[in-house]
């Protein structure tokens, strides 16, 4: 009913309901084109289950995350392996191999520490450079940038993706941090306004840990309204990507969209990091897949799923953090187990044809269901030793198709 109203409302001002001919005028047509596009994690911001070899090579089991990688080292030894790695984990042969794969988005995961360290914050910088890359080699391959904020000073989640893993975020709670944040998002559409065509968007903070209660939510709401770009959307083409906050897509309704132009809903959809979802047989996993079209095809602003996964299990090495098990296996602690690992993660030389079959029926079903919205990017283009998470992998050995409109299973949500 509120997209009808809002749909009636634009008519009677004899404006066009299509968001790509809005005012705003982004480098790509939203809501008429779908979003195909993959992240690039766990480069310009460490996770130890991207890139576990990092975190064993220091010896010391009191890394967990990239605060605690520069905390607990000798600063020129940690700062020589960031810049070994910013340089060999990405480079511009894989967006040449993003854009061959038909892919037309590729999202940016950087944390704060890349615009602004603190006083006593032991953050190494110098992600910027490789920031301007990315936008290089993302024009030289026509392929869409999206720069996304994945760590807020405080951190937002308290997850070790934020940069800094706590028992529970205090981003929140401190307005100093909240105002740092929007300093850096104004430095990010500084430094990229004018460059909308290759960096059509900009996502001011990822996955703000909404399900911590009201307190969180009115902060994050009003972040999301304060950072949007300019305050006016004649003045800048930049969309603006927030994130649902794990919320229901119904809590958003109606949010952002009189007076805004160029606002986009981010939702990450994974079925693995409770009990239930981590203990579904693979049609249930399917069925759950599909089910997701309905809402992502009537929510009232362009809508795209940034990350997911064909990944059904949480069995990669320190998913859930560093020295933490896995649900499946019961490993994890709270947890029951669902059965081995044995041929679930790792080389997916060790996957079995029948488990690379459902990961391509399980791919194809998510794909098919979030183009009911405005599209996806997966989670994530590599990882060292997670190939049920690897686009890259999911292209050798077949359980992502060449062309991601090449479709086996075109009615398996039927």
């Amino acid at each position: 009913m509120l997209l009808l109203n809002r749909l009636l409302s634009l008519a009677v001002l004899g404006v066009s309901a299509v968001p790509s001919v809005l005012s705003i005028q982004p480098g790509f047509n939203y809501g008429s084109e779908k979003v195909r596009g993959v992240n690039l994690g766990g480069w310009l911001v460490l996770e130890p289950w991207i890139t576990p070899s990092i975190f064993q090579n220091t010896g010391n089991s009191a890394i967990v995350d990239e605060w605690t990688f520069g905390e607990y080292q000798d600063y020129n030894t940690a700062l020589a392996v960031l810049q070994n790695h910013w340089n060999s984990w990405i480079t511009e042969d894989d967006f040449e191999a993003i854009a061959a794969a038909g892919l037309n988005h590729v999202r940016l995961p950087v944390g704060y520490w890349a615009f602004a360290v603190g006083a006593g914050e032991p953050y190494i910088t110098g992600q910027l450079e490789y920031v301007d890359k990315a936008i290089t080699w993302a024009s030289n391959h026509n392929l869409k940038l999206i720069i996304d904020l994945h760590g807020a000073p405080g951190s937002q989640n308290g997850f070790d993706n934020s940069g800094q893993r706590m028992q529970y975020p205090t981003w929140q709670t401190n307005q100093t941090d909240i105002d740092r944040t929007n300093e850096i998002i104004e430095t990010i559409v500084s430094m990229v306004g004018s460059q909308y065509e290759t960096v059509p968007v900009i996502a001011p903070l990822n996955e703000p840990a909404g399900y911590n209660g009201s307190q969180m939510l009115s902060v994050v709401k009003q972040y999301w309204q304060d950072s949007y770009p300019d305050g006016s959307s004649t003045e800048s083409n930049t969309v603006e990507l927030i994130h649902d906050a794990f919320q229901d897509l119904s809590y958003w309704d109606g949010y952002m969209v009189d007076g805004y132009d160029g606002v986009a809903m981010d939702t990450h959809i994974y079925q693995m990091f409770t009990n239930q979802q981590v203990a579904y047989n693979y049609s249930e996993h399917i069925q759950e897949a599909c089910s997701h079209g309905s809402s992502l095809a009537d929510f009232d602003l362009w809508i795209i799923v940034g990350e997911w996964t064909p990944a059904s299990t949480d069995c990669a090495t320190w998913l859930n953090g560093r020295g933490r098990g896995a649900r499946y296996d019961g490993t994890l602690s709270g947890s029951t187990a669902v059965g081995s690992c044995t041929g679930k993660t790792g080389n997916a030389t060790t996957f079995s044809a029948d488990y690379k079959q459902f990961m391509r029926q399980y791919w194809e079903a998510q794909v098919i269901s979030y183009e009911k919205g405005s599209g996806w990017i997966q989670w994530t283009w590599k990882a060292e030793d997670a190939d049920d998470w690897s686009y890259q992998a999911g292209l050798q050995y077949g359980w992502i198709p060449q062309n991601p409109t090449d479709l086996e299973y075109p009615n398996i949500c039927d």
